[in-house]
């Protein structure tokens, strides 16, 4: 039989006995045993050379661990994205041509509205 890397065990004082089961009602009958004469005895989940004390503790450290790598292997590999940045092939906004042509129009029409109080400012005899 081929080692298991994922097991309940049964701790007494600290250390580790040789009770093992993948599922943890296997050893309650052991482990109800072991605590009338040990109450410091302890099941815990082995898993990754670490002691948990739960399956799903373990099961949450083992995908936080993967996601943190992930993380870690998308940040070097892609440069970061700056405010341009679009999903797509091309990454530019296709309404930007839109908003340059608003953003002309209104300058233009600053422009004029600002001539025409220039002119009206003016006094009467001079000229431009």
């Amino acid at each position: 039989m081929p080692p298991r890397f994922a097991y309940w065990t049964i701790i007494v004082d600290g250390q580790a006995t040789a009770f093992r089961a993948a599922d943890q009602d296997e050893l309650l009958p052991t482990f109800n045993r072991l605590k009338e004469k040990h109450p410091s005895a302890v099941m815990m989940w082995f898993q990754g050379g670490k002691l948990w004390r739960s399956r799903l503790e373990a099961q949450d450290a083992a995908t936080a661990a993967r996601r943190a790598e992930e993380r870690k292997k998308r940040a070097a590999e892609s440069p970061p994205r700056d405010r341009k940045w679009r999903p797509g092939g091309t990454h530019r906004d296709p309404r930007q041509k839109y908003k340059d042509a608003k953003k002309a129009k209104w300058t233009r029409f600053k422009q004029r509205v600002r001539q025409g109080v220039e002119r009206k400012r003016r006094k009467p005899g001079e000229e431009e």
